[in-house]
């Protein structure tokens, strides 16, 4: 039942970035061009999305456990540290060069545009990058 609602729960959200447009990278930036071509119509995605997210948090916080899963997987840390708001500033830029980001990008894959064929390797070799650099410092943290 775990993973049946893992892969519809993703084919929703796959559905969704199709319809809003945001698989669509020209689309993104129009969004974020604000003194060129402004297209505003991704605010009421966004707008969308935390009317339909602020209360399944709420929610989510009242339930003793997940209804497929022993625990919660909720993050503990609440301190801004220089890795997060550089990874912040990296995936801002990323998204408004690229005007993907890895949900929309996975989801225009099978559309096979070549700036999504360039993009998913690209970021997959970032992740990698991101990945093997982090390991030492998640290493010494545990210890």
């Amino acid at each position: 039942m775990k993973i049946l609602s893992t892969f519809l729960a993703g084919l929703l959200f796959g559905t969704g970035l199709i319809l809003s447009g945001m698989a669509n990278p020209a689309k993104v930036q129009n969004f974020l061009d604000l003194f060129g071509t402004w297209d505003p119509s991704l605010a009421f995605v966004m707008s969308g999305a935390i009317m339909v997210a602020m209360p399944g948090f709420w929610f989510t916080r009242k339930l003793p456990k997940p209804l497929f899963n022993d625990a919660f997987q909720l993050p503990t840390r609440t301190d801004f540290d220089p890795k997060l708001i550089a990874g912040a500033a990296t995936f801002g830029i990323g998204w408004g060069l690229g005007g993907f980001c890895p949900g929309p990008a996975l989801t225009a894959l099978p559309f096979a545009n070549t700036s999504t064929l360039l993009f998913v390797p690209a970021m997959l070799v970032g992740m990698m990058i991101a990945k093997f650099t982090s390991a030492p410092v998640l290493r010494n943290r545990a210890a």
